[in-house]
């Protein structure tokens, strides 16, 4: 079955550099999705001598797919993090093109913040350096970053992935989960037979002949010149005459 670990996911992290040792202490602790996944990160100490900061950080933050907030007392002083970067983040997340999580790292007025509409972490926004076990409260938050990442990727699948999990689900047998897989290919692409028609296949081994049919016959309307829709829709309606529904 296609992995979705093929598909890169850049994450941008948006800062205080007083806030740099925390950092790369959550980076430590997400280095298992960096293995599992193709996770990059980026900062600006991953600016190149000579590059124009401004310019750099612009482009990897409006490329990224999920932007990390560290909140502390440091990040909302500074007007480049809280004016800037953490502004043009909540843009692109309105618009839907990325992915914003806050974190809060210490203790932060953080009353009518602009990101307090988001789901933030860890666990009841209680900061991550007032817990008593710091290992614990990475955790927490890796693991909320996990979940987030993986719906994440389910977004940015494309209708070729879901209708090649959908075959590899059919060819197992798994036939609901491979209906749904082909669902969300045609949610994509409602004009692709061959989506309709691997659907109606799904739905014929599912012994659901009625939706099976109407199914093959969408198909037929995009595609009315090949048999094989037409053969496989005389079995479902076959089928569905036999039913004792039929």
């Amino acid at each position: 079955m296609p992995e979705t670990s093929k598909k890169e996911i850049k994450l941008f992290y948006c800062y205080a550099r007083e806030d740099k040792a925390l950092r790369d202490q959550l980076e430590k602790h997400l280095a298992p999705l960096r293995r599992q996944y193709r996770l990059t990160n980026w900062h600006d100490r991953e600016i190149l001598p000579g590059e124009d900061w401004e310019q750099t950080i612009d482009h990897h933050l409006s490329t990224a797919h999920l932007v990390l907030l560290l909140i502390s007392p440091d990040f909302m002083a500074s007007d480049y993090c809280y004016g800037i970067e953490m502004e043009k983040a909540l843009e692109q997340e309105k618009a839907g093109t990325c992915r914003v999580i806050p974190l809060l790292l210490r203790p932060t007025d953080i009353e009518d913040a602009p990101f307090i509409h988001l789901q933030m972490l860890p666990t009841d926004v209680h900061p991550l350096t007032s817990w008593p076990d710091r290992d614990l409260a990475f955790l927490d938050v890796a693991t909320g970053i996990r979940k987030a990442f993986k719906d994440l990727l389910l977004a940015l699948k494309t209708k070729e992935e879901w209708f090649e999990e959908g075959n590899a689900l059919y060819s197992l047998k798994r036939y609901e989960e491979a209906l749904t897989a082909y669902e969300k290919a045609i949610r994509l692409d409602p004009n692709d037979p061959t989506y309709h028609a691997n659907k109606g296949n799904a739905l014929l081994s599912l012994k659901r002949y009625e939706e099976a049919l109407t199914a093959y016959e969408e198909a037929i309307r995009l595609n009315p010149n090949n048999d094989l829709y037409h053969l496989h829709k005389n079995i479902a309606l076959r089928n569905l005459k036999q039913s004792p529904r039929g």
